[in-house]
């Protein structure tokens, strides 16, 4: 599987992003897709994550209420829309996959994103 996320990019603070997580390879048998982030001297973080069946999302406390994550299946595509965007969620944004729900197998390269206060 491979991901090749974008969409990354500068905003001021209160503004709006979204970012995209395109899969290809073997995406059938995904088990949930996930956002993480890293900020600088930071350890990575979860942010978000959806069941790729079912549809359910999970969120972090941190984001939860501003970041909608989503999925389409015909485009085998994640998208994390991301409002009320703050100075402390800028970061590196990275996608990943999870094919058995107990583990991270696949990343991909990740996207900045960068709030102005």
């Amino acid at each position: 599987v491979q991901l090749q996320a974008s969409g990354g990019g500068l905003v001021q603070a209160g503004g709006s992003l979204r970012l995209s997580c395109a899969a290809s390879g073997r995406t059938f048998s995904t088990y949930a897709m996930n956002w993480f982030r890293q900020a600088p001297g930071k350890e990575r973080e979860f942010v978000a994550a959806v069941r790729w069946s079912a549809g359910s999302t999970y969120y972090a406390d941190s984001v939860k209420g501003r970041f909608t994550i989503s999925r389409d299946n015909a485009k085998n595509t994640v998208y994390l829309q991301m409002n009320s965007l703050k100075p402390e969620d800028t970061a590196v944004y990275y996608c990943a996959a999870s094919m058995s729900g107990a583990d991270y197998d696949y990343w991909g390269q990740g996207t900045q994103v960068t709030v102005s206060s």
